[in-house]
């Protein structure tokens, strides 16, 4: 499985992260809108994830923890030539957990992936993702996400643990009275 480093945050000053981003980009970034469909897995996430740019849909397994922080990832991704029927196949033999919209910028810095998303009925996110080849520690990882969210001016305390889809879901979970 390939793996990357994760790190995600909310984005307090989403416009201000766009220029550093920018600032610390080889190229222009990549800017689309995704869909998410997450489904009941046994362990780790699936998601069927699709693009409004043209570029085809894929269906992504990945594993991590939910913790603050950099965190590795495993994944493995698939291309998905009919993502209509994919989705239906799947919503009835799983449970569909939860859909995620988003507008993403991508930008690319180093073998560093710079996302800032708008995340429908979330708000502002800047993740990161670090790009691992076979051969490289996790610790490297670790320090380069760091090393980048302190050059973003990314807080510590805006560090979110968990998955977008897991943060909608808590939203729609009633609340009990102590």
């Amino acid at each position: 499985m390939a793996r990357n480093i994760e790190i995600k945050a909310r984005a307090q000053h989403f416009d201000q992260l766009l220029e550093r981003a920018a600032q610390l980009a080889t190229e222009a970034p990549l800017i689309f809108r995704q869909q998410d469909f997450f489904y009941d897995v046994p362990r780790g996430r699936l998601k069927l994830r699709q693009f409004d740019d043209g570029t085809p849909a894929e269906l992504i397994f990945y594993q991590r923890d939910d913790r603050d922080g950099p965190k590795a990832s495993y994944y493995t991704r698939s291309p998905v030539t009919n993502p209509e029927a994919m989705h239906a196949l799947l919503a009835t033999a799983l449970t569909t957990r939860g859909i995620v919209s988003k507008e993403r910028h991508v930008y690319l810095s180093g073998r560093t992936r710079i996302h800032l998303d708008r995340v429908d009925g979330l708000g502002d996110f800047i993740e990161l993702e670090v790009v691992l080849a076979q051969d490289d520690d996790e610790e490297g990882g670790h320090a380069e996400a760091h090393a980048m969210f302190k050059r973003l001016g990314v807080s510590e305390a805006d560090l979110v643990p968990v998955a977008y889809v897991d943060l909608l879901n808590a939203e729609d979970e009633p609340k009990q009275a102590a």
